[in-house]
């Protein structure tokens, strides 16, 4: 009998969720154990409110349906403010009973009104040297509970990053709260459940605050402080509910009282400094022994100052991404992103242990010099003795759910895919950052446009990116309608760095990375969310006055093929692919998107208006850079994977353009010869154009340039540049030199799709092709992706027998909802066999000496 073996609200994690934005949110399910045939042919839903006092009274509702994606909220009445609510799900098919109810499902609202809101911001009332980094501020106050306690819940954020404490209690499990967003937008809150805190009688609430991306330094060059404010502070409301109905408040406001706390310094930079002996254990207890004096120093207990209700001007919000957590604790290891854990620290008082971070040794001496002026350094000031066993690494990064794994019979080439994870987790760390280790941790937009569709793969990332585009459009608009090369916008105040000039790839992930959450997903609202974004940038875009019009205005400079490794240590900028050309191809090809966008969207006017400067700016292209028989002016790999992924070139053009492709990889000995714009696009190109071998040649190459280049140098994230270390094991004298950025990693959807084979056909994996290239490279690779149907997986294995014959053996698993085809090599040629859900066989015998694929798949970009 099928049955509903996962149930969720638009694109939270389930099983429950607390403070949610939504008033109608969306269902979705999965279905397993469906029989052979089956349809979905109605779904029944029953919502339970849950509240104190509120006896179990249930609706339900019954809608005949197939869908089970993203269906509209199903009842009348929408969800109010701090609403709590029981939901689970069934499905009918074509026989008549139901099957079984699943597991339910949680939510809860948080504060959908800026009304529902009493508390004012309160920050220290010492003066503050806003040239200067500042220490952590405690607050605190104490309150009492006379009544039993029914559930009791904490709305709390920070202008600053804060941790919050009950009766010396942490509480959540959230790090670098309330994550970083364009403040003078937005600020995001978190929802806690505490009823489990609050105890009768006495209890305190306290909070520290740092300084973190709100007002500390960030940016080149020394960065800038103060962005968007100089003084740190506090909002809170705890809400404690009673069997009586009554409610007990407790908000921030004048009655609170503050002063420094124990870490001096807590730069996202510079790193801590931690003076042991200011500890005050008791601090967020509700002990007598707390004075509070009106005038006393910093360092003892004073009121706060209350600085009124957050500028309506700002969004009070709880955003849609999973929070930054300490994900993991791991013993001391080379390379990662977290922070250095200390434990059981002895010694005499007043002396000091120093930590000073890097991401490579040189030499057998820390790699200080890509750091540039970020200092990188803890001080904990107490003891002195130190050693392994007092050492742990606390991982840390946005809380995404692995959507898939990648193996294959290369070990090498599993090492990069570990590499690629590794990097990417690093660096999505509450925003999506170029690097997490040097004077910039930056939201780029360049990076972000080429590694979205890798990203979707890898990890369930929709809630962070969903957020993070947000804040791209709001700062979009600041801008005047050219998106920001950074978001959050944190070169805003800073002339030298802001750049408000358009510039191809960074400012289209306005365009790509929407369009990856719907591939990935299926949702059409991340498009309509983005539509006026796109819009407002395409027309934007800077076209010639006169000549090719419907092209890049070549006078506009552009970064173009970021970091080729044929351009200067000091000139990242100057790759032999003209840079100009490369902007028209993106042009091109966020037009095509912008076609179908539209179509989705049932924007007709606004589809004839993109299919018309689509089709004219690809025959400006044709005219301006490409020769009648397929070779294109600028002879460069990147030219050719991008002309080719991009559906630049006819039939025959194509099949040239291949071939030359081809021609070039082989004389550069299948080295790498892309940066940021090629190298997504160079793998498939070859493949779609029947050079795989090639392709593989140059996936597997370890020469430098090569992506296994850096793994055989001990590499375990993804490099900046493809040679941030150097063979003689020096770091690249390039001023930006990162052992951890991610967009090169963007070759591990090649290793998906064509290594292992699996590979989505249309939005939201309702159709999925499994294709694998078979090549004497590898004997065996496999593959698995939780699609929004569920998991879709499937492995493949070679075997020889005698002479040239040869056998594979493939395994299939699609799950409910989906549908695929499998196409592999046997003695005729190729076989294709089409099924549905349901896990599945194939074996078949081939010649190796003949050709595979017989002929390249048609597929369009």
């Amino acid at each position: 009998m099928a049955t509903v073996s996962c149930f969720w609200f638009e694109h939270y994690r389930q099983p429950s969720v607390i403070g949610i934005q939504e008033s109608k949110p969306r269902l979705s399910w999965q279905i397993e154990n469906a029989p052979p045939g089956y349809t979905q042919c109605a779904y029944e839903v029953e919502l339970t409110e849950e509240g104190p006092g509120l006896p179990p009274q249930a609706k339900v509702v019954t809608y005949s349906s197939s869908s089970s994606r993203l269906v509209p909220w199903p009842f009348d009445e929408p969800l109010l403010s701090r609403q709590r609510v029981a939901a689970r799900l069934r499905v009918f098919g074509p026989e008549e009973d139901p099957g079984p109810w699943s597991e339910p499902v949680h939510i809860e609202v948080g504060l959908l009104q800026r009304e529902d809101w009493q508390c004012n911001r309160i920050a220290a009332a010492w003066r503050q040297d806003e040239t200067r980094p500042g220490p952590e501020h405690l607050f605190r106050k104490t309150f009492h509970a006379t009544e039993p306690v029914q559930h009791a819940r904490l709305y709390i954020t920070a202008q600053g990053v804060y941790e919050a404490e009950i009766n010396g209690s942490r509480i959540g499990d959230h790090f670098m709260a309330p994550g970083w967003t364009t403040y003078d937008n937005r600020l995001q809150y978190q929802t806690y459940d505490i009823t489990e805190f609050v105890r009768g009688g006495a209890n305190c609430l306290g909070a520290r605050v740092a300084e973190g991306w709100f007002s500390g330094r960030l940016g080149f060059d020394g960065g800038k402080r103060n962005i968007w404010g100089s003084q740190v502070s506090l909002l809170a409301q705890l809400e404690i509910f009673h069997p009586s109905g009554r409610v007990t408040t407790v908000v921030s406001d004048g009655s609170w009282s503050a002063k420094k706390g124990p870490i001096q310094l807590a730069e996202i930079y510079d790193g801590e400094k931690y003076d042991a002996t200011l500890k005050d254990p008791r601090w967020s207890h509700p002990v007598d022994q707390v004075m509070v004096d009106n005038s006393a120093p910093p360092d003892e207990w004073s009121p706060v100052s209350a600085l009124g209700p957050l500028p309506t001007t700002v969004d009070l919000v709880t955003g849609f991404s999973e929070p930054v957590r300490r994900i993991e604790t791991i013993k001391p290891i080379e390379n990662l992103v977290g922070y250095v854990r200390l434990l059981n620290i002895k010694g005499p008082r007043g002396h000091k242990i120093i930590l000073s971070h890097a991401e490579v040794l040189e030499q057998g001496e820390l790699g200080t010099r890509p750091l540039r002026v970020c200092k990188a350094r803890d001080e904990y000031l107490e003891g002195w003795t130190v050693n392994l066993d007092n050492i742990e690494a606390v991982v840390c990064h946005t809380d995404m759910a692995s959507t898939g794994s990648f193996a294959c019979s290369d070990s090498l080439l599993n090492k990069l895919y570990k590499n690629i994870c590794w990097g990417m987790r690093g660096n999505f760390l509450s925003v999506p950052t170029d690097c997490p280790q040097r004077d910039e941790r930056l939201g780029w937009s360049g990076d972000l446009s080429i590694f979205a569709p890798t990203a979707m793969l890898l990890y369930d990332c929709f809630g962070f990116l969903k957020n993070w585009l947000v804040d791209a459009r709001y700062d979009q608009k600041v801008l005047g309608g050219v998106p920001s090369m950074v978001t959050p916008n944190s070169m805003i105040s800073d002339p030298k760095w802001l750049r408000r000039v358009p510039c191809a790839i960074w400012h289209d992930v306005v365009v790509l990375v929407p369009w990856a959450l719907y591939e990935e997903t299926g949702d059409p609202q991340i498009l309509a969310e983005s539509f006026d974004s796109m819009v407002t940038w395409l027309d934007s875009v800077p076209r010639p006055k006169s000549g090719l019009t419907h092209l890049w205005d070549p006078a506009v400079y552009q970064l173009g093929d970021w970091l080729d490794p044929a351009a200067p240590p000091d000139k990242p900028w100057k790759s032999v692919t003209d840079s100009k050309m490369v902007a028209s191809m993106f042009l091109i090809r966020s037009l095509g998107i912008m076609v179908s966008v539209s179509s989705i969207l049932k924007r007709t006017d606004e589809q004839a208006r993109f299919q018309t400067e689509y089709d004219l700016a690809r025959a400006d292209f044709q005219q301006e850079y490409v020769a009648p028989g397929g070779r294109v002016i600028y002879d460069t790999q990147t030219a050719y994977a991008l002309a080719i992924c991009f559906d630049l070139l006819d039939d025959k053009q194509m099949s040239r353009a291949g071939e030359r492709l081809s021609e070039l990889v082989r004389k550069n000995q299948f080295k790498i010869a892309t940066g940021f714009a090629g190298t997504p696009f160079v793998c498939e190109a070859l493949a779609r154009t029947g050079h795989h071998e090639v392709a593989y040649a140059m996936l597997l190459c370890r020469e430098c340039p090569s992506w296994l280049y850096p793994v055989t140098m001990g590499a375990t994230t993804v490099w900046e540049r493809w040679d941030s270390m150097l063979p003689d094991g020096t770091i690249n004298p390039g001023e930006m030199t990162s052992f951890n950025h991610y967009a090169f990693g963007s070759i591990a959807k090649f290793m998906y799709e064509r290594v292992a084979g699996l590979k989505r056909v249309n939005a939201g994996w309702k159709t999925i092709l499994v294709a694998p290239l078979i090549s004497d490279a590898f004997s065996h690779a496999s593959a698995q992706h939780n699609t929004p149907q569920g998991m879709a997986s499937c492995s493949w294995e070679t075997t020889r027998g005698v002479d040239e014959q040869s056998f594979i053996s493939i395994k299939v698993t699609i799950p409910y909802g989906s549908n695929a085809e499998v196409v592999f090599p046997e003695d005729s040629g190729e076989r294709r066999e089409t099924f549905g859900p349901g896990t599945w066989f194939f074996r078949s015998n081939f010649q190796r000496s003949k050709a595979w694929p017989v002929s390249p798949l048609k597929e369009k970009s």
